[in-house]
């Protein structure tokens, strides 16, 4: 049984396998197509490329986006006409390429070509194959096989939408392009070159706005102005942060010197208020009869000439920084100083060192007039200009010498001479803190020939006072701090004193019954 079917066996034919084959000519043929810059219109004649989409050897279908051209008017996406594969970029990004030339070279199957493209593509002369002779079976296989392994190596892009395709769905954000202002492309690469954004230029000098390249010149010039103002204002910064030695001036070392020599000095405090509703009651008639020496803009309005029978003793002249149109509590509170000081001696008398050798003592000089100093801070420092005899002036006379002293003290340099400020000096010294804060007291510091006592003066502030009255009343009080020199003047001295100058404070028209 065995002997039939291998006798079937032997008598059949031998089976041969061929491959079928044919030669590339009869295939269908791919050619290189040299894709041009196509006339976009409006007169343009030339485009700057500035960004490519595909590179070398990338699959691209129809409507894929090539690259980007900018012109002197709009950005343009340029897509492929047809399927192929990019072979070679021939128009680098940056630069620029005129209306006809070629942007790149495509590789494309003849049979696919479209006869509409014909003017944006035209075959690449150098490109075009010579027939090829047939080649055996197995070196076409193994060059089919490798061609097939290189398109499986490459992702396959899925196929785009023509914009005018119903399926076509926009993206949802717009490609802006910042560079989209008006500029030639001979000017838009020099911008490049020079790392300048045209969109920070807004409009040019040019026609309808077009940013010509003196334009960007004069951007260039202005940031690099601009860079060395930044690096000054750093540098300034930074010595801004760095200590800083100043030397002290004559005027503050003096003051120096002098705090220094007050430790010798034994203090004595003493702090009280005193009441000015008496003195605001009386204000606004002080100031409506100021004299007219003293306040020219104020005529008088006297019908008749008090000098017609015989010349009326004229004033003494009165300089314009003098002169003050408004009456302050501070000349009011002088002028009762001085009536006060009057009546005690020790507040009016100065300090006679005894020698070194310790061979005499130390004496007082008792004076005969008031002599008050005035604190004044100057722009170069603290100085204590005098007012003289200030017993003998009226509330007018020592305001107007208060204007006058400060009027001194704003020059630059201080204009205060010796004859404000005798060295003799004052036996007490008045420091108005009160006008520049808003404290009510102080502790003031008595230096060597300042006197024996100064007195810091607080600001006015209107309060609830009970102390006379269970319902109490409101009253304007002011906060006077007083420093005495020990040596001198007693505790109880001081403060007896502080009271016979609240009397005449707190009771103006003893000043009238006086004679002021």
């Amino acid at each position: 049984m065995l002997i039939r079917p291998l006798r079937r066996l032997l008598t059949r034919s031998t089976a041969v396998s061929h491959f079928h084959t044919f030669p590339p000519c009869l295939s269908s043929r791919r050619i290189l197509q040299n894709f041009k810059l196509a006339d976009i219109g409006e007169g343009i004649t030339e485009c700057e490329v500035i960004k490519w989409n595909v590179k070398e050897l990338d699959i691209i279908q129809s409507f894929d986006p090539l690259c980007e051209v900018q012109s002197d008017k709009a950005s343009v996406e340029i897509t492929s006409p047809f399927d192929g594969v990019v072979k070679e970029i021939l128009v680098k990004e940056g630069e620029v390429a005129k209306v006809g030339q070629g942007l790149c070279v495509i590789e494309v199957d003849e049979e696919l070509l479209d006869s509409g493209s014909a003017e944006q593509t035209e075959p690449a002369s150098s490109a075009v194959p010579a027939p090829s002779p047939i080649i055996s079976n197995s070196k076409f296989v193994e060059d089919d096989a490798s061609r097939t392994e290189q398109i499986r190596e490459e992702p396959f892009a899925p196929r785009r939408l023509h914009p005018m395709d119903p399926n076509y769905l926009s993206p949802s954000t717009p490609n802006v392009n910042p560079e989209n202002v008006l500029a030639k492309p001979s000017v838009r690469h020099y911008a490049r070159q020079s790392k300048v954004d045209l969109a920070l230029l807004l409009s040019g000098s040019g026609r309808d706005g077009r940013i010509e390249r003196k334009d960007i010149d004069a951007f260039l010039s202005h940031q690099a102005s601009s860079v060395l103002l930044d690096s000054g204002s750093a540098a300034q910064r930074a010595q801004a942060e760095q200590d800083v030695i100043v030397e002290l001036g004559r005027t503050r070392y003096g003051m120096w010197k002098a705090m220094t020599q007050s430790l010798e000095i034994p203090h004595f405090g003493y702090s009280t208020s005193l009441d000015l509703t008496s003195l605001h009651s009386l204000l606004p008639t002080l100031n409506s009869h100021i004299p007219e020496h003293f306040n020219p803009s104020k005529s008088s309005s006297l019908p008749i000439n008090p000098s017609a029978l015989h010349p009326a003793p004229s004033p003494p002249p009165v300089p314009e920084s003098a002169q003050f149109t408004r009456l302050t509590y501070l000349p009011i509170l002088l002028k009762t100083l001085a009536k006060a000081m009057m009546a005690w001696p020790v507040l009016r008398s100065s300090i006679t060192p005894g020698s070194a050798n310790g061979g005499s003592k130390p004496t007082l000089t008792i004076r005969p007039h008031a002599d008050i100093a005035i604190a004044l801070s100057t722009t170069t420092g603290l100085y204590t200009p005098v007012i003289p005899h200030a017993d003998t002036h009226s509330i007018y006379s020592l305001s107007s010498q208060l204007k006058h002293l400060s009027f001194l003290g704003r020059q630059v340099p201080c204009a205060l001479t010796t004859n404000e400020m005798p060295k003799r000096g004052a036996t007490v010294t008045v420091s108005n803190v009160g006008a520049i804060g808003d404290g009510e007291y102080a502790h003031p510091v008595l230096v060597p020939g300042g006197g024996v006592a100064i007195v810091a003066i607080g600001r006015a502030r209107w309060v609830w006072d009970v102390s006379k009255s269970d319902r109490g009343e409101r009253r304007l009080k002011i906060g006077v701090s007083w420093s005495a020199d020990h040596r001198v003047l007693e505790g109880a001295e001081l403060a007896a004193f502080v009271e016979s100058w609240r009397a005449y404070v707190e009771a103006p028209e003893r000043l009238i019954g006086e004679g002021i």
